[in-house]
């Protein structure tokens, strides 16, 4: 798993690389949330237009700062990592409601 440095520059760059894979995963949600909105036809030709510029510039953003600091790489392979866990969590999810057991546990960790 990707560590992040508490020291110095690496530190910086851990916690940019950290900032960067979350933003694209917000990025990637919004983006799921306006296709579905655009094919239930809740948005307007201009509203579709205007959001599609507007995650089109957020992504060229996150692909500069990437580029700037050097750390396409390292994000890439954090969001990968928390991907995997993402869905690791939601097989357990799945697995824990086919078998029917309907506690939490699968996915807090506890239930506390």
């Amino acid at each position: 798993m990707t560590t992040i440095d508490i020291d110095g520059e690496s530190a910086a760059d851990g916690l940019m690389t950290l900032v960067l894979a979350v933003v694209e995963i917000l990025v990637d949600a919004l983006e799921r949330e306006a296709i579905r909105r655009m094919e239930s036809g809740r948005l307007t030709d201009e509203e579709v237009d205007r959001l599609g510029r507007q995650l089109a510039a957020i992504d060229e953003q996150i692909r500069e700062i990437e580029s700037d600091q050097d750390i396409g790489d390292d994000v890439d392979r954090l969001r990968g990592q928390l991907d995997g866990i993402v869905e690791n969590a939601i097989e357990r999810l799945d697995e824990s409601v086919l078998e029917g057991d309907d506690n939490s546990n699968a996915v807090d960790g506890g239930g506390r």
